[in-house]
Formats: structure tokens, C-alpha cells, sequence
């Protein structure tokens, strides 16, 4: 986090920590840039789309496990709290670890986009921005609005180096560590 954000913080790392643990289970909150952000629940092809990609990791990497949800500190520091989608590691790699796990040995975060007005700031800038900062090799961006695949990957100085975008129904090739091809035309099937 730079100096002026962390001036500017809404609350401290700690005290958002301790809101998110007494929110209800209807809202998923994260702490990005110094701010609160609330995410909104999933709708059932957000969750489809989850359920998908799950499949394609375990049949292709049994030795990982994409887990749902799974709380990371991100960005510079670890001054960020975010609830990837989706987050690729290996098996166990979480177990022992409290609500916000380190994103060491991450392979990969998820994020398939919501149809709400700050999908654009979360998605697409804010959350591929901390998870670049955190080193995590690739963020994988699924969406929905554009009918897209992206792959972010090669992380350096908290930018991803590599961006390409894929329409629904191409091949896409998840570069190392992560080592998985997916066929995208299912994705057509949740496009409502």
C-alpha cells in the first residue's frame, strides 16, 4: 500500500479483520486499497462457472485444490483482505492456517465478475492489482460481461507483464505453475 493510501485508510488492517468476522453470511466483505469493500453474493451461474473450473483443475491437477473463497492478504505488505473466487494450491496448503491465510504458495486466484456496478474497480483493476503486488503467478479473470477469459500472469512490481483476453469457446492454456488447458465453450452455457 502506498504512503498516501495508508493515510487515507478507512480503518486499520486489525479493525477490518474484526468487522469481517461479525458480518453476517449474506455479504462477503475485503479491505482493498484502505478501503471497505462489500462483495455481493453469487447468483447460480457465478456458481456454475466455479463449480466448472473446479472440475477441469481436478481432472487435469489432482495434486491441487481450488478452493473456494479461501480469505488472502494481498498487496504491498499484506495490507489488503481479499476472497478470491477461486484460489489454487496444493492440497492441504490452507490447513492450519487461520481466516487470512499468506499468499505464499498460491498459484492462482480466481475472480468471475458479478453484474454490478463495482465489478468493473474490484475485478478488473483493484483485486488483479493486489494480486500482482502479492506475487500470486496468475490471476484468472472470468467475464461475464464480455464473454471472456483473461489470463494474467508474470508478475513483477505489481503488474502483471502478460494480459491476453479469450472469447468463450477458445482453447485457453493456463501458464506455469499452473499447467491446465481450458476448453471454454461450457461458459457459453452460463451467459444469462
Amino acid at each position: 500500500m502506498t504512503p498516501s493510501t495508508a493515510e487515507h485508510a478507512q480503518m486499520s488492517v486489525e479493525d477490518f479483520e474484526q468487522l469481517a468476522r461479525t458480518a453476517p453470511e449474506t455479504v462477503t466483505l475485503e479491505f482493498s486499497n484502505g478501503k471497505l469493500e462489500v462483495k455481493p453474493v453469487p447468483d447460480g451461474d457465478h456458481g456454475s462457472i466455479i463449480m466448472w473450473l473446479l472440475r477441469q483443475c481436478m481432472q487435469q491437477r489432482p495434486e491441487l485444490d481450488l478452493y473456494p473463497e479461501q480469505g488472502l492478504k494481498t498487496e504491498g505488505y499484506r495490507r489488503g483482505r481479499a476472497r478470491p473466487d477461486g484460489t489454487l494450491a496444493p492440497v492441504d496448503h490452507f490447513a492450519g492456517q487461520g481466516e487470512w491465510s499468506a499468499s505464499d504458495g498460491v498459484l492462482m486466484t480466481v475472480e468471475v465478475t458479478s453484474h454490478d456496478a463495482d465489478t468493473d474497480r474490484r475485478d478488473r483493476t483493484e483485486k488483479r492489482d493486489g494480486y500482482a503486488a502479492a506475487g500470486i503467478p496468475v490471476y484468472l479473470l472470468i467475464d461475464r460481461d464480455a464473454c471472456t477469459v483473461t489470463v494474467h500472469s508474470e508478475p513483477k512490481n505489481g503488474t502483471y507483464r502478460q494480459q491476453p483476453s479469450h472469447p468463450y469457446g477458445a482453447t485457453v492454456e493456463l501458464p506455469a505453475p499452473v499447467g491446465i488447458t481450458l476448453e471454454t465453450e461450457k461458459l457459453k452455457d452460463y451467459s444469462h
